[in-house]
């Protein structure tokens, strides 16, 4: 009888002391899901703005339902507004300019965490510099360099830009996951006779790809919603980015904003597919690359 009481004591005591544990568990799942509600709100409005024509907009509650579902604003869009062209011209320059800055991001900081050589931290030290520069400070420059080279309202000015910009914060957010790479690996391939092109491309590389899907969802993100330089640079239809031709169905005296709302969620719907797809490499790489180990 007395074993059993002390058991039972026992399990008491334990559930005792598990409660106040049990109740921060809930408060704090409470608090993450009000979160995630204020979080998809702005979705749930703008899906419902797109289904909308002006009147209903301007006369009903922002979440009120429409008297019938206007899936022709996206296809107005769609066909009539040249989305179709803008979105291609996001897509393309996007993936170029990803591509291009993560590559040369992971070139730079190979060398600075691998290699000795000197003015290394000086050449570290002007790409963070990199990072305290105004966008804005840059545009009557870049526009300038850019006329004189004729490269105004094309592509490559947009590229180029894109990956000057992103350059900074490319290689801080390796430089950390860099630090925690062990070596042996590589002293390894270099024993056994690798070269530095190799032991970087076959090694070193494949072993960043969590810091690597983190910089190009942060890359994609910047160049998919950027707009001051795409206005500023490009002037003809045929290479406009999305962010730019929703202007198209803003007009003089009447504005289209169930057309706009559409363009609006058409442009969102990349951005959440990539991040829903790459969303544990994100967390992997942020945390991977926050502590020196």
């Amino acid at each position: 009888m007395q074993i059993e009481t002390i058991e039972r004591k026992a399990v008491t005591s334990a559930k005792s002391s598990k409660l106040p544990e049990q109740i921060g568990y809930g408060v704090l799942y409470l608090v993450l899901a009000v979160v995630a509600v204020i979080q998809i709100f702005p979705l749930l409005w703008l899906m419902l703005f797109s289904l909308k024509n002006n009147e209903e907009i301007f006369n009903l509650a922002p979440f009120a339902f429409p008297e019938r579902l206007r899936w022709e604003n996206y296809e107005k869009v769609w066909t009539q507004g040249h989305i179709s062209a803008y979105f291609f011209n996001s897509v393309w320059m996007t993936v170029v300019s990803v591509a291009v800055t993560v590559l040369l991001a992971s070139f730079v900081t190979f060398a600075l965490t691998r290699m000795k050589w000197k003015l290394q931290s000086f050449i570290l030290g002007l790409f963070m510099i990199g990072l305290m520069i105004p966008v804005h400070s840059t545009l009557i420059p870049l526009f300038s360099l850019f006329t004189k080279t004729h490269l105004t309202n094309t592509p490559m000015s947009i590229i180029l830009t894109y990956i000057a910009f992103n350059l900074p914060i490319t290689i801080m957010i390796m430089l950390g996951f860099y630090y925690t790479l062990p070596r042996e690996v590589e002293e390894a391939a270099v024993m056994d006779g690798c070269s530095v092109n190799r032991i970087f491309f076959s090694i070193t590389l494949p072993m960043t790809a969590s810091v690597l899907s983190t910089a190009v969802i942060i890359n994609m993100i910047y160049n998919w919603n950027e707009f001051i330089f795409v206005n500023t640079f490009i002037s003809s239809d045929k290479f406009k980015t999305l962010t730019v031709g929703i202007q198209n169905f803003i007009g003089q005296y009447t504005t289209d904003w169930g057309a706009i709302g559409a363009t609006l969620m058409i442009s969102i719907l990349p951005i959440l597919l990539a991040f829903v797809l790459l969303s544990n490499r994100i967390v992997e790489g942020i945390a991977a690359g926050s502590v020196k180990g």
